[in-house]
């Protein structure tokens, strides 16, 4: 069954421990025991590797869809700009959002209004700090792993909500003065890209709550909206909020190009930052200014909830984006200073091996010892991502010495048995 407070569900059936999860995870979440993956789920980032190498499906994205969506007086639909790149560029943005009214929404609004929001916070940010670079908190994948793996750079984050928080909030806001409606009254929900971002609503950072009503992943409000645009051809078409800079934050470079600024940095790809994070940790990389950190290959377009291959996805953000890049738009009035963090971002100790630090450094002592008897070669057979991994495992009492194929083969090969043996 589906995890209550875990976005990301597997398939137990569809699973066969392949391996490929584990050897791709970029925080060792994932074992394999008895030919089925698990998810060590304190060790999980939610960035959805999992779910875009897995070759047979068994990992999917669980989000709060319509259900409880009655409830609501009025339901604004949050629009990404990504969900422009699931399309041919042939249907326009104006075209996607009627097809996305029209599929059961009273208003939609887009977070590209967010996103100028934070990029104007951004741009007085950097004038007053010192402590370089500043790490964006967009994705918040990133922030997870700065918070597991990269502790030391958590006061590097940018201290603000992310677009989409703060538009859902400019989007209630703005409708409770239209309709006359209570907060409560109106239901805000969003296409989402990747499992991070339902888990940002479940357990939201650096704030107490979310803005967010409900969430479903884009692949299903592709599906939906697809069925209405034939009928939207040629009437009269939602406007979009043409701001260039904004559309821009969907794909990689998009945020940090916003600023104006020449001292930045552009990472995609788990991996990539992981590296980038880590030569940032040994004292590097002074010279930067803003690190913009996007956890999927080429930003949020590679989000593993979304329909199009993330180069397409990419190369149809630019075209967008640059359609209107000549339309001046007017920023919203409303103060970035209003949504910055008001709860401390705190470090995550999933990686401890005892609470007591006495007995955690006994047990790292028995991990490096049991870590002698290995191959060191990581090959993933015994179900762990690496030798150390596993040698943790075992001190854990999560797996057996025994488990390690390489070790039996050895062992086999000593004694002169063969296949025909068994």
């Amino acid at each position: 069954m589906p995890s209550r407070y875990h976005p990301i569900s597997l398939n137990s059936e569809k699973c066969i421990g392949c391996t490929n999860c584990i050897k791709r995870c970029p925080t060792e979440a994932i074992r394999v025991t008895n030919e089925k993956a698990s998810v060590m789920h304190e060790k999980c980032i939610n960035c959805g590797v999992c779910i875009s190498v897995c070759p047979y499906n068994a990992f999917h994205g669980v989000t709060k869809g319509y259900r409880g969506v009655s409830n609501y007086a009025l339901k604004i639909a949050l629009v990404d700009p990504i969900i422009y790149s699931q399309f041919p560029t042939e249907i326009s943005p104006e075209l996607i959002l009627t097809g996305i009214k029209k599929s059961g929404c009273s208003e939609v609004y887009e977070i590209s209004k967010g996103a100028d929001v934070v990029t104007k916070f951004t741009q007085k940010y950097l004038h007053l700090q010192r402590r370089t670079p500043i790490i964006s908190s967009s994705c918040p994948a990133i922030i997870r792993l700065i918070q597991l793996r990269f502790p030391e750079l958590i006061h590097h984050i940018l201290p603000i909500d992310s677009p989409v928080e703060i538009a859902a909030y400019m989007a209630r806001e703005e409708a409770m003065r239209k309709y006359g409606l209570k907060a409560e009254e109106i239901g805000v929900y969003y296409s989402t890209p990747c499992p991070a971002r339902i888990s940002s609503f479940l357990r939201p950072l650096g704030t107490q709550k979310t803005n967010i009503s409900m969430s479903l992943p884009i692949h299903k409000v592709f599906g939906l909206v697809n069925r209405f645009l034939k009928d939207n051809a040629g009437k009269s078409l939602q406007r979009v909020y043409p701001s260039s800079e904004g559309i821009n934050w969907s794909r990689v470079g998009g945020q940090a190009a916003s600023l104006k600024i020449d001292e930045y940095m552009a990472v995609d790809g788990i991996s990539n930052v992981i590296s980038v994070l880590e030569e940032i940790e040994y004292g590097k990389m002074r010279h930067l200014k803003f690190l913009e950190c996007q956890a999927c290959i080429n930003g949020c377009v590679g989000g593993s909830l979304n329909v199009e291959n993330p180069f397409i996805a990419q190369s149809r953000i630019r075209v967008i984006a640059k359609k209107y890049q000549h339309i001046k738009t007017e920023s919203p009035s409303i103060s970035p200073e209003k949504f910055l963090f008001t709860q401390p971002i705190q470090p995550l100790h999933s990686t401890k091996l005892d609470q007591d630090l006495s007995k955690a450094l006994l047990k790292l002592e028995q991990v490096d010892k049991t870590l002698k008897k290995l191959p060191d070669i990581d090959c993933g057979a015994c179900g762990a991502p690496s030798c150390r991994a596993f040698a943790e495992d075992i001190v854990q009492n999560r797996a057996a010495l025994e488990e390690c194929v390489v070790l039996i083969k050895k062992t086999y090969f000593k004694k002169g048995m063969t296949l025909d043996s068994f």
